[in-house]
């Protein structure tokens, strides 16, 4: 063996140690990725609920009975949080 060359296994063992930082990094981002998709799928179910509020409320004719028990069900929601 000369000076230049490695025993064997040496890349392969570098190499791993490579891979398992990308790896933490991948899954580090794949986290904050989930988390932000959390905080949107919460928002738009917050909307999703203001929007049949608002078109309930904005009803001219009388509301139904399941109507009007689910408007103040999102009210109560609405002011709960």
């Amino acid at each position: 063996m000369t000076e230049e060359e490695r025993p064997p296994g040496v890349k392969a063992a570098k190499g791993k140690k490579k891979k398992n930082v990308e790896g933490k990094e991948t899954l580090s981002q794949f986290q904050t990725m989930w988390e932000i998709k959390e905080k949107d799928l919460v928002s738009k179910d917050k909307l999703s609920r203001m929007w049949i509020l608002d078109h309930l409320l904005a009803k001219q004719e009388p509301l139904d009975e399941f109507e009007n028990a689910l408007r103040k069900k999102l009210i109560d929601e609405l002011l709960s949080n």
